[in-house]
């Protein structure tokens, strides 16, 4: 598959940072969805060793660089043994374009994959563990059902006792959300005023490139505990890991 222009970018971004010293061995759930195919090519690009869980004959949407092995999201027991030796899993299996009519979906797709995996890393003991979650608190109405799962699996990343890295983005502007960009002015103004700076922050928008390079900063610097990743640091998230690699070198 051709390169887009975006991808392009990305990647001429990408190249300007500084690699970590450390590669990372890393297991993705949800890899040939909208942000994990923009993810797994920049994770190689960073020499991280990358193994993706997919459906039987989705394996040619991927880089042929990374590891692909079959599997089923819903069902630990499918790819359990095939998570080591990631010391690092990425767990994006979503339902795609969100609306209130999918609400059971949320609940039988989002809910019971991440149960899946929160459960399997729990028990290898998985060294980290990244969640896309959703900002909230948030306007309910927007995206009820949708949110409302989100917050029930970081309580299931909290009982389980994982180190984890949580990134709460609300809208991700890309190829398939360019009409969120019309909205740009009206948030830099309620970031601007005092009385909606905090609320508009929180419920920013943020581009995939940024999106992308959050979830790298998260795999080249794993925590102990819990971090949350709002939607300011995602934005700065390229800086954060151009400043931290620098750090780790000097």
């Amino acid at each position: 598959m051709a390169a887009s222009i975006s991808d392009i970018r990305l990647l001429l971004r990408v190249k300007s940072l500084p690699k970590s010293s450390a590669s990372r061995r890393v297991f993705i759930t949800g890899g040939t969805g909208y942000i994990g195919s923009g993810l797994i090519p920049i994770l190689l690009e960073r020499d991280h060793r990358v193994r993706v869980l997919v459906r039987p004959g989705s394996k040619a949407k991927l880089p042929a660089a990374c590891e692909v092995v079959s599997g089923n999201a819903l069902n630990a027991n499918s790819y359990r043994q095939l998570i080591r030796p990631a010391e690092t899993f990425i767990h994006l299996v979503g339902v795609a374009h969100p609306t209130p009519a999918k609400a059971a979906e949320f609940r039988a797709i989002d809910l019971v994959s991440a149960r899946e995996a929160i459960d399997a890393c729990a028990e290898l003991g998985v060294h980290h563990f990244v969640y896309l979650s959703v900002a909230h608190p948030a306007p309910m109405a927007m995206k009820k059902d949708y949110i409302a799962v989100r917050p029930e699996c970081e309580q299931m990343i909290e009982e389980r006792h994982l180190n984890a890295t949580i990134l709460r983005p609300w809208y991700v502007l890309g190829p398939e959300h360019r009409w969120l960009y019309a909205l740009l002015p009206l948030y830099k103004i309620c970031e601007w005023l005092p009385f909606t700076r905090a609320v508009a922050l929180r419920l920013g928008l943020v581009s995939l490139d940024e999106l992308i390079l959050a979830l790298v900063e998260a795999v080249e610097s794993p925590v102990q505990g819990t971090r949350i990743v709002s939607v300011p640091e995602i934005r700065f998230a390229g800086l954060n890991r151009s400043a931290a690699v620098t750090r780790q070198s000097a």
